[in-house]
């Protein structure tokens, strides 16, 4: 597993004896970044141009490209100790009461179920309104 460090590329270069040129210079700036970062145990990935959204003024706005170095370094990851197959414990639920052992009834079953009907409701003569369709 890595962690990344991402930092701003320089944008002037640092003026050194025998740097002449403005390329030269720039290169020297970028090269220190790196080797700065690199002491510390970071690893130079790559440079990235991003676009910037920045405020102008009052109400304006303008995009402004940025140079970025990416760098990463290794993360320990702690290793859980080999103990063999993680064990898994089982879940105990309530279970309801048993208040007999005995079912109820005679222990047969019955051959024909015993089959129950609503008697008609019993209306009153009246209105047609207030009678059901």
């Amino acid at each position: 597993m890595f962690e990344y460090k991402v930092v701003p590329a320089p944008v002037k270069g640092i003026k050194a004896k025998g740097v002449k040129t403005p390329e030269a210079r720039f290169a020297l700036g970028v090269e220190q970044a790196i080797n700065e970062l690199a002491a510390e145990g970071w690893e130079y990935q790559r440079s990235d141009v991003l676009p910037s959204t920045e405020r102008v003024g009052l109400t304006g706005s303008e995009t402004n490209w940025r140079t970025l170095l990416v760098f990463r370094r290794a993360v320990a990851v702690e290793a859980a100790p080999e103990t063999g197959p993680a064990r898994v414990e089982p879940v105990l639920t309530a279970t309801p009461a048993v208040t007999s052992a005995v079912p109820e009834g005679d222990g047969v079953a019955e051959s024909e179920p015993e089959i129950t009907t609503e008697a008609e409701p019993d209306f009153e003569e009246g209105n047609e309104e207030t009678r059901p369709a």
